[in-house]
């Protein structure tokens, strides 16, 4: 394990055909299980604090009934000190820190987009094939492997309804092409670490759940703002990371204790030619 503060060597990655092909390169399985940890959330007695937290958000071409493909990809990646020590403008309102690395990547799927998920992002396969642009392929992991490589380990992933969607609909693309994760990675998923947070400061009162928890709603409770470039992923994760900081102390003591390892997310479908498929 990577110890805290120091980067991701890249010989943590697991290997992939340089080809770069679509196809599945080897039965490398996102979803196993790392020797000695148990099942269930990892806590801070079981593996250091996140040192570097990726805010993620992907466009796809529907829900998970579709067994949807990744579109857009967007991640920005914000060291701890910058979430403990937040700059601040004229209002005091929280502001995105000066030292942030993004990465934001379209990429023309295979499946077609539903008419709804069109519509909502703005992205079609017309669109995207006429912008000569490939889909999720071997590229597209080795430039997901550089960046995160190059943030201090270990690394948590945020992402809104990351574990019903972002999450899992990842895995499946990493699986599908026999990549994985670093080892050490872990997940929040802001959805319900907000709502736990609200719970826990109305002492279960039903006032808090009648309030929305979609970005849009949380980032106009916030900042009495509406968020701009909704349903892009690059504007996606500019509003998550300004909700993020927003509650930012919480957030961190949320993740310390209840983040989940990637090792634990299971894919949200298997690739047709998918081993365990055939028993």
């Amino acid at each position: 394990m990577v110890g805290a503060g120091s980067p991701l060597p890249r010989s943590s990655w697991p290997r992939m055909d340089d080809c770069g092909s679509r196809s599945r390169c080897s039965p490398t399985l996102c979803s196993s299980l790392r020797p000695g940890y148990p099942r269930g959330n990892i806590t801070m007695s079981e593996t250091p604090r996140a040192e570097t937290f990726v805010f993620l958000d992907l466009e796809a071409t529907g829900l998970p009934s579709v067994d949807p493909e990744i579109a857009e990809l967007s991640l920005f990646a914000v060291h701890r000190s910058s979430l403990e020590n937040l700059e601040r403008d004229e209002s005091g309102a929280p502001v995105l820190p000066r030292v942030l690395d993004k990465l934001t990547l379209c990429m023309c799927p295979e499946r077609p987009f539903t008419a709804k998920a069109s519509e909502i992002t703005g992205l079609s396969s017309e669109g995207l094939a006429r912008c000569r642009k490939a889909g999720f392929d071997g590229a597209v992991v080795r430039m997901l492997q550089a960046f995160l490589s190059r943030q201090a380990g270990p690394i948590c992933l945020v992402a809104h309804n990351g574990f019903d969607y972002d999450f899992p609909l990842l895995c499946a693309e990493l699986r599908r092409l026999g990549a994985r994760l670093p080892r050490d990675t872990v997940c929040l998923d802001t959805l319900p670490a907000l709502r736990g947070l609200d719970r826990a400061h109305s002492h279960g009162t039903r006032a808090r759940g009648r309030q929305g928890y979609s970005l849009g709603s949380l980032f106009h409770r916030y900042f009495q703002a509406e968020p701009s470039a909704a349903h892009s992923a690059e504007g996606d994760v500019h509003t998550l990371l300004l909700i993020f900081l927003h509650r930012a102390a919480e957030l961190l003591a949320w993740a310390d204790e209840q983040a989940r390892g990637w090792a634990h997310i299971e894919p949200m479908y298997l690739p047709p030619d998918d081993p365990s498929l055939e028993s």
